[in-house]
């Protein structure tokens, strides 16, 4: 059975332009091979491989005292050791 260990997380709110600048800085950590994220004491570096798995989700739920709540994934994955660029298709933006 695998084992699944949560290293970091962070969940809070943010304007729609502190969203984008974050993710541009993001973007720009991401193309370097290093992200270092770090809130209050805690803080963790990832060492990015040269091919990632990108994964793309959009979902809608309704939250019965809250109403519908969108939901927009974006997720960068990669296994240690592997290096095989695989996928359906390419994504982009329009």
């Amino acid at each position: 059975m695998a084992r699944k260990q949560k290293l970091f997380k962070s969940d809070e709110r943010r304007t729609r332009d502190e969203v984008s600048a974050f993710l541009r800085e993001l973007a720009d950590k991401v193309a370097d091979g290093k992200v270092v994220l770090k809130q209050g004491q805690q803080e963790i570096q990832v060492e990015l491989p040269h091919n990632l798995i990108l994964d793309v989700e959009v979902k809608k739920k309704e939250k019965r005292h809250k109403g519908l709540k969108h939901t927009l994934e974006v997720e960068i994955e990669w296994y240690e050791g592997d290096d095989e660029i695989r996928g359906d298709g390419t994504l982009e933006l329009g």
